[in-house]
């Protein structure tokens, strides 16, 4: 079939809405009509090639945030049927290799496939551009496309009468967020936390802060709009920078540092890691979850104060959820007004306006831009 999408055909080069030719699902995938997908800012970085080597390069079709509903399935899927209405977790989970069966299924082995961008199940592509050439997805997703076929480790169902232009948040920026606070910091009542960085996932990792009963919630970035935003989803404090945190931090923490401490700004830096460290007091745990250049070999942090002080520094990857069970928890908490995702879509924009609302994205002007398809 024909349909639409956004290929990034060249680094740092805008990205091109095209017609493509869309192969039918295979064994174990899945068609599915999106029906929204969010601007996330790990896309951003594949423009501009911070990621290469970890996804795959142009020719590209961008997006790892969407929903949709299942229009075909290919022989032996399970998990869905026509009709039913999905979200996409940007990490498969295929529930049978050895980081699924130990709880871990953010770590899917099948993260593997992911410098390909070709289909999980024989490395292949479905996606053609229209000099016939394959098509790499980004995070095997692709869904900045009015359609596209994806392996169904990658769909969660959801029931049908929920709003999937807020869902489509759940399959990156809210649970990763979120889950970075409450899972992988692992945040307790009447700790100190700062998060670093309030665009789509900083703001979700302060509602999980705040949520999982922290006794102060400080936002750090350098534009009004977030910290302001970031005060309304459970931020007791807000600085412009990490500078300005250290300076204060004795009116938020006594003096004794942070407990925790989650990096979610848009691409981190070595320099950074170091600053984010300092804020923290001892036993303290520093989370990286953004992204780094993946041409970085080194973070800046003095490692015998490691042995001194116990500070830990650990990775997080999807806020180390499980897209099983935390996407429909999580959507569920939407919808009894525990969890705040209306707030977080500054504006909508269509296919044919993706890079208009990057280019806002990069001015600061968004939380989150979401495309909506008719």
């Amino acid at each position: 079939m024909k349909t639409r999408a956004a290929i990034l055909r060249e680094v740092e080069k805008p990205w091109s809405v095209e017609e493509i030719e869309l192969d039918p699902p295979k064994q174990g995938e899945v068609l599915v009509k999106m029906v929204a997908s969010g601007l996330c800012h790990s896309d951003e970085h594949v423009y501009t090639g911070d990621l290469a080597g970890v996804v795959p390069g142009a020719p590209v079709i961008g997006g790892h945030e969407g929903a949709g509903i299942v229009m075909e399935v290919g022989e032996g899927v399970t998990f869905v049927e026509e009709g039913d209405h999905v979200v996409f977790g940007f990490v498969p989970a295929c529930g049978n290799c050895h980081m699924c069966s130990i709880g871990h299924s953010n770590q899917c082995e099948t993260l593997a496939h992911y410098p390909t961008g070709l289909q999980i199940s024989d490395s292949t592509a479905r996606h053609h551009g229209k000099d016939g050439e394959d098509l790499g997805l980004m995070c095997l997703l692709g869904t900045f496309a009015e359609h596209t076929v994806v392996n169904q480790a990658s769909v969660v169902k959801v029931d049908k009468d929920w709003p999937l232009d807020k869902g489509c948040l759940l399959g990156c920026g809210v649970l990763t967020g979120w889950g970075s606070a409450v899972y992988t910091a692992d945040v307790s009542p009447g700790e100190y936390v700062a998060v670093v960085g309030c665009g789509g996932l900083g703001q979700n990792a302060v509602q999980g802060a705040a949520m999982a009963g922290a006794r102060a919630v400080v936002a750090i970035d350098p534009v009004e709009l977030k910290r302001e935003t970031a005060t309304s989803m459970g931020a007791t404090h807000s600085y412009s920078s990490m500078e300005e945190a250290a300076e204060k931090g004795e009116e938020v923490h006594w003096g004794r540092g942070f407990d925790k401490v989650i990096m979610t700004m848009g691409l981190g830096s070595s320099e950074d890691v170091g600053k984010a460290y300092a804020l923290l007091g001892q036993r303290g745990r520093l989370v990286i979850t953004n992204l780094h250049p993946s041409t970085e070999m080194g973070i800046s942090i003095p490692a015998i104060d490691l042995t001194l002080t116990e500070k830990q520094v650990v990775g997080s990857l999807f806020g180390s959820c499980n897209i099983r069970t935390d996407i429909p928890r999580m959507f569920e908490m939407y919808l009894q007004g525990k969890l705040k995702l209306d707030e977080l879509i500054t504006q909508t924009y269509t296919l044919d306006q993706v890079n208009e609302g990057y280019e806002a994205m990069r001015n600061g002007e968004n939380i989150r831009g979401v495309i909506i398809y008719d």
